[in-house]
């Protein structure tokens, strides 16, 4: 029974070396650091997006503006001459325009809310991804330390070279004991 616990420790430990040599923590770390600075730049370009369309409802807003500021002076022109006729077609094509020009400022509106708050979280997250590669930068340099160091580390001492060196302890020890005996006191 005895061999085959040992057996067993042997193979678990080979086990857990193997998973050891499979993580290789210098990849994880880089891997870990990409993934954040992927994620960064995700948020930055959906930051530009909004900055685009912030400015393409700038100027539909603007080009909405100036066609409900002639509906109406149409609208008007029309009732001052008594054509109420052309003032319902203007004013057909009037309130729409109107409607839409809310929606672009509400839409505007939630744009800009969401730019804010992206905009802070974006901050933090650049400030705390700085604080990650200083920190992958520090945790690197010392799994290189380690690594140059392996080489230098001796594998485990099986139990028998144990037994070999105790044998040869006990065998130098006698030896020496008998030889103290032998000088005279």
């Amino acid at each position: 029974m005895k061999i085959f616990d040992r057996l067993g420790l042997l193979i678990r430990a080979d086990a857990h070396g193997m998973m050891d040599r499979l993580e290789e923590r210098t990849l994880l770390v880089k891997q870990h650091l990409r993934e954040a600075e992927i994620e960064l730049g995700r948020k930055r370009a959906r930051l530009s997006a909004i900055d685009e369309e912030l400015v393409r409802l700038g100027e539909e807003t603007r080009r909405t503006g100036a066609r409900l500021a002639d509906l109406d002076a149409d609208v008007e022109l029309a009732l001052g001459r008594g054509e109420e006729d052309l003032a319902r077609f203007a004013l057909r094509r009037l309130l729409p325009e109107r409607i839409a020009l809310r929606a672009m400022h509400d839409r505007s509106t939630g744009l800009e809310s969401e730019r804010e708050r992206l905009g802070s979280r974006l901050a933090e997250q650049e400030g705390a991804l700085e604080a990650l590669r200083v920190r992958a930068r520090a945790r690197l340099a010392e799994l290189e330390t380690a690594e140059s160091q392996e080489p230098f580390r001796t594998a485990p001492v099986a139990d028998e070279e144990i037994e070999f060196e105790l044998l040869r302890r006990r065998g130098a020890g006698s030896a020496s004991g008998s030889k103290k005996s032998e000088v005279p006191a």
